[in-house]
């Protein structure tokens, strides 16, 4: 058969006009054209070399956009993009990064929601039916869920909703039996019950639920799902059909290593090689700086435990680590609203808990932190990776809301350490101690060394590190921005300004004493690496308010930005060295 034209395919009706064959054909070709990109660009392999055929199927048996479909996650949309008008962005290189890695409305009409989090595209769904039935329509609604992403409360929340609705609502779930790394959580017991009995096994969650059940073996077979999804399109009553794949299937590296592969770099399609190796004197990033740490804290102390919802590999935790920690380490899927409360129940019960968690992803149980740790009391302790504007930049990934969110939740003490030592230090107290609730903040994802920086023993009281003692100007870096109100005091003091440069250690509280001592200043310039509304500036501006000196807040704004440049970004802000020094010397002329 000859090659299909892959730029002649504008939208899902192109492909509606194929044959069985032909669309086999346009499977292999899509599946080529990802590797070929991904191999170069980087980005999510796995789960989108699983879902080739499946979306295939989807959009040549439903009339989108007319029939809605919402993909969770939306990390495994790559070719529900290439066959919605937007193919060009994955076979020419000159237009690798006209899109974005999600599902996006203002790319397309076929896209109905940005979605970079997991487990809502159930109950997302489940509204879209709700408003369909009242308005009187008749469209389809389909919610494509998997990856792991069953084991958020959200998903059951939707799946319960959901079965109550009488008319046509179709959940489709992809059984890859993959997470990120390997599925955790009793629901993934009965989903392997299901595909060793070829869908008849009982008991089956999604009948006890209320929906009718449909299994298909053999996931990435295009006549299976053109077959069963013929069966259950224009349905009149909820159903859930289960579909089994294979994630990376495709790409021999990536279905031998599907962990690895679930998101990669660029790489040699050949042997899965990473194409450009980290330089040998790069510096330790926090992953495993703070997975060699918990290891030794956990084989000192059985008390310790270590929790993930999910991204094992973002704390350092690879395999083998996992194997070593063993018991000790505990990830109970992507669940982060959970794994706060087993923190919670851990600590409750004489353990020394510590959840890490990525920035973007930690919002997500905002109310277990308020209610269930702070409220309570309860003395876990909770890492944050990726809090920054120099991690993940799309709009549905963003890393820098954690400060506000967190840090304004009384009994919760926010610790914003500035180097590696610092971290350490501040990790090893969190968990020897058992009084106060701690979130420490990797500054970034490097673990950078400064041997200037004062260490503690005891971090439960606001004290400012003041690193270098001046007048007239204070600045006072959090974090990663530390660093670069440390260059911007070595700046302007080429120009003879003599600054008082602070480390403030904590985010959630102020260190009165060293602000009272500010009062005659002329200038005091905060910055961190977070919005600023709701942010630590704001603290010490409110508390510095009534007295004469200037307090300028350096931050982020309150936005969803969306892949922007690390370094347009932050000079837009006012956040390198010569901007900061520069805000200074306009004060003080001013």
């Amino acid at each position: 058969m000859e090659n299909i034209d892959l730029t002649e395919i504008k939208s899902p009706a192109d492909i509606r006009k194929m044959n069985l064959p032909e669309l086999k054909q346009l499977a292999s070709e899509l599946r080529t054209a990802l590797i070929d990109k991904l191999s170069v660009h980087g980005g999510h392999v796995g789960p989108n070399l699983g879902m080739v055929e499946a979306v295939i199927a989807l959009h040549y048996v439903f009339d989108t956009p007319d029939d809605k479909i919402v993909f969770d996650v939306s990390h495994q949309t790559y070719p529900h993009k290439m066959l919605t008008g937007r193919m060009q962005a994955f076979t020419d290189p000159a237009h690798y990064d006209d899109v974005t890695g999600y599902t996006n409305p203002g790319e397309s009409p076929y896209d109905l929601y940005s979605l970079g989090h997991t487990s809502s595209a159930v109950a997302l769904a489940a509204g879209l039916a709700k408003a369909r039935d009242l308005r009187g329509d008749k469209e389809n609604v389909v919610a494509v869920i998997g990856d792991g992403s069953l084991s958020g409360g959200v998903a059951f929340e939707g799946l319960d909703y959901g079965a109550t609705l009488g008319s046509n609502f179709i959940v489709v779930v992809n059984d890859n039996q993959m997470s990120i790394a390997e599925n955790h959580g009793g629901i993934y017991a009965d989903l392997r019950l299901l595909r060793n009995t070829n869908g008849e096994g009982e008991p089956n969650l999604f009948r006890s639920m209320g929906y009718a059940y449909r299994y298909v073996k053999y996931g990435n077979d295009l006549k299976s799902l053109i077959e069963m999804f013929r069966s259950v399109k224009d349905i009149d009553y909820p159903v859930l059909v289960h579909i089994n794949t294979i994630k990376g299937l495709g790409l021999k590296p990536a279905v031998e290593d599907k962990e690895d592969f679930h998101f990669s770099g660029p790489f040699d399609p050949e042997t899965g090689a990473p194409k450009y190796e980290e330089a040998k004197d790069a510096p330790e990033d926090y992953g495993d700086l703070f997975a060699r740490i918990m290891l030794s804290k956990m084989k000192e102390d059985k008390r310790v435990v270590t929790i993930t919802a999910g991204t094992p590999g973002v704390l350092g935790f690879n395999k083998s680590r996992r194997l070593e920690a063993g018991s000790q380490f505990v990830d109970v899927g992507i669940a982060e609203q959970s794994a706060v409360d087993v923190a919670s129940g851990l600590a409750k019960g004489g353990m020394r808990p510590v959840a890490g968690f990525v920035s973007s992803f930690l919002q997500r149980a905002f109310d277990q932190f308020s209610q269930d740790i702070a409220l309570n009391r309860q003395a876990a302790t909770f890492v944050v990776f990726y809090g920054s504007m120099f991690g993940m930049n799309d709009e549905t990934h963003l890393g820098f809301f954690d400060i506000a969110l967190l840090s304004n939740i009384p009994n919760l003490l926010y610790l914003s350490p500035v180097c590696k030592e610092e971290f350490e230090a501040m990790l090893d107290w969190s968990v020897r101690q058992d009084k106060l609730a701690v979130v420490i903040r990797t500054p970034g994802s490097s673990a950078v060394s400064n041997k200037n920086i004062k260490l503690l023993d005891d971090y439960s009281m606001p004290e400012y590190d003041i690193v270098r003692r001046g007048d007239k100007v204070a600045l006072i870096g959090a974090g990663s921005m530390f660093a670069y109100m440390s260059l911007a005091a070595d700046m302007l003091a080429e120009q003879g300004v003599n600054a008082t440069l602070i480390n403030p250690r904590e985010l959630s509280s102020l260190d009165k004493r060293v602000l009272d001592s500010l009062k005659d200043y002329e200038v005091v310039i905060t910055a961190e690496d977070g919005i600023i509304d709701g942010g630590y500036g704001q603290k010490v501006a409110s508390y510095l308010g009534e007295s004469p000196v200037k307090v300028i807040n350096l931050g982020l704004p309150k936005e969803f930005l969306n892949r922007y440049s690390y370094a347009d970004l932050q000079k837009e802000c006012g956040l390198t060295p010569d901007s900061i020094a520069a805000t200074a010397i306009s004060a003080l002329k001013k």
